[in-house]
């Protein structure tokens, strides 16, 4: 075989590999676009390497990649963006391939967005070593040679990274018919101003969390952590007003979706996604509220909403 016979013999290898590794690099970084630059890395590192001596294609590419996502969650700049609370997950319309692998409940709840942010308060080996294991069951042993340590100590990072997430995770999967009825009703409490039916529909311990209105870099996110707060702050935030239209460029119209396996409204104006609210339930109720309007955590969803099609909007014209 040729080189460039051979070029791209191996360049099709990755690409066999890519989906894989973005879905890896995701789960790692909460971030596609950062997940895509790390893919990107590893294939030119993948290029640059003596490929007839690598035995098994797929797991030297998972520990490439895998360093190379280590690498950034503890560069100065990563740590000083999440150190002072400006950070989010970058949320993901479903059909993502980014979103996989989601066979079972554990490989999905990994990827909803109420893990990805659990996941930051773990140490980043421990990020990594839960992430192998749960979303892409990988044994201890195979996990001790991508990250360069013992069995024993990849087991010991797993078990105390799953006893904090589920100390601090809630609720199970829910019934999507449910899921959808809480969210319109939200929706249609909020829209009307109508703050007793908001409370109601919140836990006693609701949280609510938002990144402004996207106009530029947020230094902080804006935190409220009281039904009656939330309830205040979704009935000012969800009545139109012509200041508000002017902001957003427009009347958009309000979707329903879901958003890492999530329930979730989009405003959407013509094609593009102007904003994204998405929530947790547990028991019935909602549990947290993240509002998400910053253009580049927007970007990739609004690519995939483009391609999906339009549906019946919840509100026409808000």
């Amino acid at each position: 075989m040729d080189s460039m016979a051979t070029d791209r013999f191996d360049t099709s290898r990755f690409e066999a590999s890519r989906n894989r590794l973005a879905s890896l690099a995701y789960r790692l970084l909460g971030s596609a676009a950062d997940a895509e630059d790390a893919v990107q890395d590893a294939f030119l590192r993948w290029q640059a390497a003596d490929r007839q001596r690598i035995k098994v294609p797929e797991a030297w590419l998972t520990k490439v990649l895998t360093n190379l996502c280590l690498d950034r969650i503890r560069s100065a700049q990563a740590r000083r963006e999440r150190t002072v609370g400006a950070w989010l997950p970058e949320p993901l319309l479903d059909g993502d391939p980014m979103l996989g692998p989601a066979d079972t409940f554990e490989q999905r709840e990994s990827v909803s967005l109420a893990v990805l942010t659990l996941l930051e308060r773990l140490s980043p080996l421990e990020r990594a070593v839960y992430v192998l294991r749960e979303a892409f069951s990988y044994g201890h042993a195979d996990i001790a040679e991508i990250l360069d340590i013992t069995e024993s100590a990849s087991q010991q990072h797993f078990h105390r990274a799953r006893r904090r997430i589920t100390a601090a995770r809630r609720g199970g999967e829910v019934d999507p018919a449910s899921a959808r009825r809480i969210v319109e009703e939200f929706l249609a409490a909020a829209s009307s101003g109508r703050t007793e039916r908001l409370v109601a529909l919140l836990t006693d311990d609701a949280t609510a969390i938002s990144d402004s209105n996207g106009a530029g870099p947020a230094k902080t996110l804006l935190r409220y952590d009281t039904p009656q707060r939330i309830a205040a702050v979704a009935r000012a935030g969800f009545k139109p007003t012509p200041a508000k239209r002017r902001l957003a460029g427009g009347t958009p119209a309000i979707h329903y979706a879901l958003v890492n396996g999530g329930p979730a409204i989009l405003f959407v104006l013509g094609d593009q996604v102007i904003g994204a609210v998405a929530f947790d339930l547990s028991g019935g109720k909602i549990a947290t509220v993240r509002g998400i309007a910053a253009p580049t955590r927007l970007a990739r969803l609004t690519e995939a909403w483009r391609q999906h099609g339009q549906d019946t909007p919840l509100i026409t014209q808000w």
